[in-house]
């Protein structure tokens, strides 16, 4: 049976007419060339081509397996064309979700990374609640859920994403900017900003309040994170984020202190159990990780100072 290297060799010959116009074509070298053809023709046990003024023709007989050998170099070279395709994510889309806090900053470093490695891909991103992502992946809109706390569902599992902290963040014109560390008992002295304490990434926002039996009062509630920190910024008063909504210098204006708490929380990819995932969605996955976890030093070490007018 003939090998694809030996029909890729016997074609190169016939379209060039030469064993070193074969061997240019292929990018290999010309003995190498010539010696897989007489091995080829000692295998067949007729010759395949005849030597006319310098130049390689096809034999009378050869020239029925030479259409059969050309149709199997265009399937070839279709299926290389598709493997291409699927390896740029060609002709192919992947829809996810994300909560708000993890969407601001992580993912979009993520997807800059993924359409390196399949430049081709379409890429639908939708942000969404905690509580509408059974929905979104149990309708079908998408195959992961980048989420900030999980849930008991028989049809949804949930991979590690990172693991976060929570940060106190002021505004850089208030006195509480002098300060490196913040205890809850002195966060609850001053105007809340925050989310819903009554949404799920509210209930982690203000979880170390309820665990030190701490009321506060939450004057200002907004959905999104990045708002959150913009009002600090404006002097409405101060608030809790998590590390990956103000990673990077991304809210300006504020400053975050360390909390004297436990403030850890864990993030996670939401997504069927009873469907494979693409090969896009797990390397959505695996560089969404990558990316939270490079998220170590404290968040204030990077932001902007506001500028004096």
């Amino acid at each position: 049976m003939l090998t694809l290297r030996q029909i890729e060799i016997i074609r190169a010959i016939m379209v060039t007419g030469s064993i070193a116009g074969a061997a240019k074509l292929l990018n290999i070298s010309a003995p190498g060339v010539s010696r897989l053809m007489k091995y080829t023709e000692d295998m067949v046990g007729v010759p395949l081509f005849n030597r006319r003024h310098g130049r390689y023709v096809p034999t009378p007989e050869a020239r029925n397996v030479f259409d059969l050998l050309d149709n199997i170099h265009l399937k070839v070279e279709d299926l290389q064309n598709a493997i291409g395709r699927l390896g740029r994510g060609d002709g192919r889309e992947l829809s996810f979700a994300s909560v708000p806090s993890i969407a601001n900053v992580m993912v979009p470093r993520a997807v800059e990374r993924l359409k390196r490695r399949f430049p081709d891909i379409g890429i639908e991103i939708d942000i969404l609640k905690i509580e509408q992502s059974i929905d979104y992946l149990l309708l079908g809109r998408g195959e992961v859920v980048a989420i900030s706390s999980r849930f008991d569902h028989s049809i949804i599992d949930f991979a590690p994403l990172a693991t976060g902290r929570l940060f106190c963040i002021v505004s850089l014109d208030s006195e509480l900017a002098q300060q490196d560390s913040i205890r809850p008992a002195d966060i609850v002295k001053h105007p809340l900003i925050g989310i819903d304490p009554n949404d799920p990434y509210g209930r982690i926002m203000t979880e170390i309040f309820r665990r030190e039996g701490l009321s506060f009062d939450m004057k200002i509630k907004t959905r999104f994170g990045i708002t959150v920190g913009s009002l600090v910024a404006a002097g409405l008063g101060i608030a809790i984020i998590d590390e990956f909504t103000a990673a990077y210098g991304k809210m300006r204006d504020v400053k975050c202190l360390e909390i004297e708490a436990k403030t850890t929380f864990s993030t996670y990819a939401a997504y069927r159990n009873d469907m494979a995932l693409s090969v896009y969605a797990e390397s959505l996955i695996e560089l969404l990780r990558s990316e939270m976890k490079t998220v170590s030093s404290p968040p204030q070490q990077g932001l902007q100072k506001r500028r004096k007018t």
